[in-house]
């Protein structure tokens, strides 16, 4: 039976809601649950905010609408592995656990699975925008969304056809740009004069301030309006009064669960949605769903005398790496390293970012800056697509999880439409290619 009560000002409360993970997706989450009237906990084991979250480029790569595996990426494979200076790093003790994903990571380039991913990250990438500014206005942050333009840039002059053939590309599907070289590309972006041929400028690219700043921001308006924080890190989710374990076809409708690890006693909820990133995956082998998820490791560093060195986010269609001005300096973003949760740092991929954004920006390479290093973990399937679902027995139980490299990007419209699914609402969107059994 739901549970109805009402708050301050009269406003009806719906039931009671676990949020499971305080990175970008669960404090989106856990506020727009808020706005719908429900009362929520969020969980942690962390901070809010100092997951995969912390370390992004702070860019919202709206136009990134083609899934990692394609035929041309697996084409490529090998050769991006062997290059010491690649984007692609998979460590041979890791080789044996990432054999399943990877088998599943190739059956996701055929032409019926790539044409439905490339339709999920489509829908997801069109509405993300209008999601943001709907949730930053609601909490008064508006500001922290910047219209900065973004530039794709080409370092090679014999590279003018790929820039040509991905800019028809791009405008077949909707996404504006500009060809830019000479006086317009010094215009745009004059610390790049020396070393970049030609760009493809998207003027209607927006990044964030700063990733972290955001996430502190969403989860004080997220207390502020009466929600409670638990840091503790979540063991196990049971759907129905004492089931641990679903069985198929059955549908349980009851409290949900939630046993952490330093509470006798687990806490009881009406409804629950899991967040958690790239721990997901353990939390829903235990009732009873398997995903592929795999944890793939980012890298950063951010050089906060270099803040103003650039004006836009710079994508490498060459290097394969992003870098671009935040609040707290010039952050360089790359490396997709298939190496799970327990392996740590590798200090190679740190001086791969090294030497590629030297090459690009050689202001860079001074002894002198202050650079700082992080890794952390996005969570990714092999369809390059998020869960965006509830569980087949236990509606009450849901999941938003699995963006990738996009995680911030589709943050805010990812915890709409959850909260719509949850709620048995219309939504405008086709979930079906983000369902949890869909592997």
């Amino acid at each position: 039976m739901l549970h109805t009560e009402f708050g301050q000002k009269g406003k009806e409360v719906k039931a009671s809601l676990g949020v499971i993970g305080s990175g970008i997706i669960g404090l989106c989450t856990a506020l727009e649950a808020q706005r719908n009237g429900y009362r929520v906990t969020l969980f942690d084991r962390d901070e809010p905010g100092l997951g995969a979250s912390f370390g992004n480029a702070g860019f919202l790569a709206t136009e990134l609408i083609e899934p990692l595996s394609t035929p041309k990426t697996l084409r490529s494979a090998l050769t991006l592995w062997l290059n010491p200076n690649g984007p692609l790093s998979l460590p041979l003790q890791y080789l044996i656990n990432i054999a399943p994903w990877l088998v599943k990571f190739i059956k996701a380039a055929k032409p019926e699975s790539l044409a439905s991913s490339r339709h999920g990250l489509i829908q997801l990438n069109q509405n993300s925008i209008g999601a943001w500014q709907r949730c930053l206005d609601d909490i008064g942050a508006s500001e922290q969304i910047v219209k900065s333009g973004y530039l794709l840039v080409w370092e090679s002059s014999s590279k003018l056809d790929e820039a040509l053939k991905q800019q028809r590309w791009l405008s077949e599907n909707g996404i504006v740009t500009e060809l830019v070289q000479g006086e317009r590309l010094v215009e745009l972006e004059p610390a790049l004069k020396e070393t970049v041929s030609h760009a493809l400028h998207f003027p209607e690219a927006c990044r964030v301030r700063e990733p972290y700043e955001l996430c502190k921001l969403l989860f004080s308006s997220f207390m502020a309006r009466g929600g409670t924080f638990i840091q503790e890190e979540v063991k196990q989710i049971t759907p129905g009064t004492g089931q641990s374990s679903l069985k198929a076809g059955s549908k349980i409708e009851s409290q949900i669960e939630v046993k952490t690890g330093t509470e006798t006693e687990p806490y009881s909820f009406e409804k629950v949605i899991v967040c958690a990133g790239a721990w997901s995956k353990k939390l829903l082998e235990g009732v009873g769903l398997h995903v592929p998820l795999e944890a793939e490791r980012g890298y950063h560093l951010t050089i906060p005398e270099a803040g103003v060195m650039l004006n836009h986010s710079i994508g490498s269609a060459e290097r394969k790496f992003v870098m671009g001005p935040l609040d707290s300096g010039l952050r360089v973003v790359g490396i997709t390293q298939l190496g799970g949760l327990k392996l740590g740092p590798f200090k190679h991929c740190f001086n791969i970012l090294r030497h590629n954004s030297y090459k690009l920006l050689p202001e860079l390479n001074n002894p002198s800056l202050n650079i700082t290093e992080w890794m952390g973990h996005r969570p990714t399937l092999p369809d390059s697509l998020p869960v965006i679902d509830r569980h087949p027995q236990c509606p009450q139980l849901l999941f938003s999880f699995g963006n990738q490299h996009l995680g911030l990007t589709h943050a805010a419209l990812a915890a709409e439409l959850v909260i719509q699914l949850m709620q048995n609402s219309t939504t405008k969107m086709d979930l079906s290619p983000y369902r949890v059994n869909r592997f």
